[in-house]
């Protein structure tokens, strides 16, 4: 595998890390704050109500203990004007008032402490309820963000793991390629150059063939001058036609690679 799919590899698995830990980071941030939130919530709601009842009560008895002040006062004014009647009945008459009033007081206080004591029940098990609620809410939707995450980022992974393959693939089979058409245009320069250089022998014998034939007739100034320029225009020509037959080489394996 090639050092550049290692390295996108690596980073993608860091990536994947570092996604999970945020995700799962937030997430229980967002239910610890929910929590708290909610706890607040529930304790100043627990207060309020208790407070409003504990105020109710004070206003109930104090009431009653003034109804039970005036009646019992009433009571006292009346027995006190009616001069027909006996002390003993006068008493009588105050104690069954205060018995009644004491009382009603005592069932009233009952019934607001009763009450009290239902409404506070019903608000927390409501705000309790309410807490659950949101709390499981929000667990369930922090667990599929995460998991949704992690399936999109191990998708992601597979199809990155996936592609480099494929590149890896297509390299292999370019270099392929390019290696066998190196060598055909060395075979092809190879080729060539065998040509070149048993055309210029054949000319250098020609020419060879010319100098004897000229010795014979004396002119043998004219045939070394001629011999020396066959030659060195043999040696140009090859080297003229090797070097484009190299250079053509080298153009088409940088175009093909």
């Amino acid at each position: 595998m090639s050092p550049i799919v290692v390295a996108v590899a690596l980073v993608l698995i860091v990536v994947v890390e570092v996604v999970v830990v945020v995700v799962v980071v937030v997430v229980v941030v967002v239910v610890v704050v929910v929590v708290v939130v909610v706890v607040e919530v529930v304790v100043v709601v627990v207060v309020v109500v208790v407070v409003v009842e504990v105020v109710v009560v004070v206003e109930v008895v104090v009431l009653v203990v003034v109804v039970v002040v005036v009646v019992v006062v009433v009571v006292v004014v009346v027995s006190s004007s009616s001069g027909g009647r006996s002390r003993s009945s006068r008493s009588s008459s105050i104690v069954v008032v205060v018995e009644v009033v004491v009382v009603v007081v005592v069932v009233v206080v009952v019934v607001v402490v009763v009450v009290v004591v239902v409404v506070v029940v019903v608000v927390v098990v409501v705000v309790v309820v309410v807490v659950v609620v949101v709390v499981v809410v929000v667990v369930v939707v922090g667990v599929v963000v995460v998991v949704v995450v992690v399936v999109v980022v191990v998708v992601v992974v597979v199809v990155v793991v996936v592609v480099a393959v494929v590149v890896v693939v297509v390299v292999v089979v370019v270099l392929v390629v390019v290696v066998i058409v190196v060598v055909v245009v060395v075979v092809v320069v190879v080729v060539v150059t065998v040509v070149v250089v048993v055309v210029v022998v054949a000319v250098v014998l020609v020419t060879v063939v010319v100098v004897v034939v000229v010795v014979v007739e004396e002119e043998v100034v004219v045939v070394v001058v001629v011999v020396v320029v066959e030659v060195v225009v043999g040696v140009i020509v090859v080297g003229i036609v090797d070097v484009v037959v190299t250079v053509a080489a080298a153009v088409v394996v940088v175009v093909e690679y």
